[in-house]
């Protein structure tokens, strides 16, 4: 007998039945910018508008861009059947390092590949990228779903996302405003966000723990519901410090905290003639990083280079607006603390406990 594609495990019906269902995520998340093109080869965005409540009116604009992954978090999601929320943590962690930019999110794409075809699955896969957008402000403007038997295992698939964004250049948040004097304020993460899971698998495994299990300090939540808690995307928060602020450049610096913790992506962007004084003491962090701790018996340096520690995004700005900052921080929902300052130094972050 002739041999066929759905012999080599794709079948193109199945396939077809799954891209039916994709349109209405994506299209919840456009604005008038986006040019419809269903069908087409590639997505269209225009980049400013004529609309009163689209017009930016760029002097001089820069695209932004970034590229990311979930890591093995999605393993999680595979092993209890949990597939709606990782979509969400895909677009943040794109669109959260977009942000420390001082940039605009456009537009996002992403690129799903499964080693098998489950339209059901593929749907709340995406139904997570859709809400991230929606989070974040900006279109899922196109994507590629890729079957590909033997490569990934039967119930395996990998997620990788796409952020595009604009900054006028004098608007561009580049870290060589922060000077001596200036206050390092954290923005609360929800939990682990999208970093460090391949320590927390095997810990939890190590453990002889599943995750369904309900540690005491969880208040009733199982491991697989912390866990899988999604990254916070901070859209919101940095656009509202820009809006108060229209005239004065508030924020000197922005560090998206992933993987490397505090220290590796707070140093990314300070100059070579400070420091930043951390005080771990300054906030209490999700009780998952210190059941982390205690369980695989980690220490505390080996924590803070790997995970966020409570900590998802760090805000640099001059004292005198600190406050107004936390204020509004707060109004939004987020937890904002004074958790340093910047001083003389030769631009690495220092803990004052170390």
């Amino acid at each position: 007998m002739a041999a066929t594609y759905k012999d080599a495990g794709v079948d193109l019906d199945v396939y077809a039945e799954s891209m039916r269902r994709l349109p209405r995520l994506m299209h919840r998340t456009f604005s008038p910018r986006v040019i419809p093109s269903d069908g087409g080869f590639a997505g269209l965005f225009r980049l400013d508008f004529a609309g009163k409540l689209f017009a930016r009116n760029y002097q001089e604009p820069i695209l932004v861009s970034g590229t990311d992954g979930v890591g093995t978090k999605l393993k999680i999601a595979q092993q209890t059947g949990r597939h709606s929320t990782v979509g969400i943590d895909l677009v943040a962690m794109c669109v959260n390092d977009l942000l420390c930019t001082g940039g605009e999110p456009l537009f996002f794409l992403d690129y799903v590949a499964m080693g098998r075809d489950d339209p059901a699955r593929l749907e709340q896969i995406v139904q997570g990228i859709s809400d991230g957008c929606v989070e974040g402000d900006l279109a899922l403007l196109g994507g590629e779903t890729a079957i590909m038997p033997d490569m990934y295992a039967t119930e395996d698939y990998d997620l990788a996302g796409f952020a595009v964004g604009v900054v006028d250049r004098k608007k561009l948040i580049d870290g060589k405003q922060i000077a001596e004097g200036d206050v390092v304020l954290g923005l609360a993460s929800t939990g682990l966000h999208s970093n460090g899971f391949s320590l927390v698998r095997k810990v939890i495994s190590d453990a002889g723990l599943d995750w369904d299990a309900t540690p005491d300090e969880f208040d009733g939540q199982s491991l697989g519901d912390v866990c899988l808690n999604p990254t916070r995307i901070y859209t919101q928060a940095i656009r509202s410090i820009q809006s108060h602020y229209r005239v004065k450049q508030v924020l000197h610096g922005l560090a998206h905290i992933t993987g490397g913790g505090i220290q590796e992506n707070l140093d990314r962007i300070l100059p070579k003639n400070v420091d930043a004084e951390i005080d771990p003491a300054s906030w209490q962090p999700h009780p998952i990083f210190q059941w982390l701790q205690k369980t695989g018996n980690i220490e505390t340096a080996e924590m803070r280079r790997i995970f966020n520690m409570g900590i998802g995004m760090i805000a640099v700005v001059s004292d005198f607006y600190a406050g107004s900052i936390q204020s509004q921080m707060e109004e939004l929902g987020i937890a904002c603390q004074t958790i340093g300052r910047i001083v003389g130094g030769s631009g690495k972050v220092q803990y004052r406990d170390a």
